[in-house]
């Protein structure tokens, strides 16, 4: 596997033609492709299939409609493709997009990068690549930490799938370690694997936290939070897999057992299909647990910075990209083992823990070690920002041009 290396002392050439395949404009993509499309070696155009992002869309995790308020196209060339029928609908089978296949021949790219690998239109595009003799590079984020499969499936799945997948790809852009040995365990061979770290775009998290800042005592009164409370935080869709219940038994553990004017407060931020049973579930706790409904993502830096711990307790979690958002902000954060980026981003006592998923009493103890001292707490959170900041777009830049130069075995120019 190629860990990110620099190539800068690299012989001059022309710049990395690159198509980037994916599915529809992605709110933690953007500001990424936008990094990407300013480097003075890369010449990068995105085909996307579907525009449902752009405008307002029903997402069935959150169980409302979503209109994200972050700029989604700007900043780097695109273009939709045509497809046949609905195309406000993203899944394995839709949209039906066509011509690909042309542009890739008529643009004279060095490579194709796939987001994804299970949607049907990615192989027709890896197959006409390979036609075009253009190498693949796919990037996708799944882990074998994922809801049990019988014994048959995963042997199929190694045995058929993942083989024509090594065949017809050149490489693999593996954003974690999680990722990385999801594919060694089924069979590829290790030096098709470039790590690309899976990135956020930290200075927009931390200008916008930066901002918050002064006005946290405002916005405690605004949310009539009393003062010198701990705060917990969920921010994430209200959805079984992601085990908000536990945090919330976890939560009931805790303040038995703590002082009246010490006991903390948890907030969700998100919706979707168990809110109204998490709410029966809170009313225990009155005022001390609050739902506060979906925010948008320039909403939640301010959660971010107002909370002492964030909790992602999932039951599976390809990666996790709100602990990235979080730990620029310098907060510490727990997660369970099923959640892709604990083996990467957090170290146990040292910016937070990973606890086995669905043990509620093992994470009431996490939330109890990290709020029992503040000066821990901000140690912690502290740690979380200093290791955050080698998972960046540069990071991931230096990734992308090390798999690029493999699989065209190429360098390119950098200016």
């Amino acid at each position: 596997m190629h860990s990110p290396e620099s190539v800068e002392n690299a012989p001059r050439s022309d710049k990395y033609r690159i198509a980037h395949l994916v599915s529809h404009p992605i709110q933690y993509h953007a500001p990424l492709l936008r990094h990407i499309s300013a480097q003075p070696d890369i010449d990068l155009t995105v085909f996307f299939q579907s525009d449902l992002s752009l405008k307002g869309y029903y997402d069935r995790g959150f169980g409302r409609m979503i209109q994200w308020d972050v700029p989604l196209l700007d900043g780097y060339r695109h273009e939709f493709l045509p497809s046949i029928g609905r195309h406000d609908r993203v899944d394995g089978l839709r949209p039906i997009s066509h011509g690909i296949a042309t542009r890739l021949w008529r643009g004279n790219f060095d490579v194709l990068w796939v987001h994804g690998y299970a949607r049907w239109f990615n192989w027709v595009a890896m197959a006409a690549a390979r036609a075009a003799s253009i190498p693949t590079l796919v990037r996708d984020d799944s882990t074998s930490n994922s809801i049990s499969r019988s014994k048959l499936k995963i042997f199929l799945k190694r045995q058929i799938f993942f083989r024509s997948l090594g065949n017809i790809s050149s490489g693999f852009l593996a954003p974690g370690t999680m990722n990385a040995n999801y594919y060694i365990e089924n069979g590829i061979d290790e030096s098709k694997i470039y790590r690309t770290p899976y990135c956020v775009d930290n200075d927009y998290f931390r200008r916008l936290a930066e901002i918050a800042k002064p006005r946290r005592e405002e916005f405690r009164t605004e949310l009539r939070l009393e003062p010198g409370r701990p705060v917990i935080l969920f921010a994430s869709k209200l959805q079984w897999l992601k085990r908000a219940g536990d945090l919330l038994s976890a939560f009931g553990k805790i303040t038995s057992q703590t002082e009246k004017g010490k006991k903390p407060y948890l907030l969700f931020v998100g919706d979707g299909e168990m809110r109204e049973e998490l709410e029966n579930g809170a009313r225990p706790y009155g005022e001390d647990v609050r739902f506060l409904g979906f925010r948008n993502q320039s909403e939640l830096p301010a959660f971010f910075d107002l909370c002492d711990v964030f909790v992602l307790p999932s039951q599976f979690e390809t990666w996790g990209l709100i602990i990235n958002e979080v730990m620029n902000v310098g907060r510490p954060v727990i997660v369970s083992d099923r959640v892709g980026c604990g083996t990467d981003l957090v170290r146990d006592w040292i910016n937070g823990f990973v606890y086995p998923a669905g043990n509620v009493d093992a994470l009431a103890e996490a939330l109890k070690n990290v709020l029992a001292d503040g000066d821990r707490a901000a140690g912690m959170g502290r740690a979380s920002r200093a290791l955050i900041e080698q998972w960046s777009f540069d990071a991931f830049l230096m990734g992308l041009r090390s798999a690029i130069a493999g699989v065209t075995r190429r360098p390119a120019a950098l200016a």
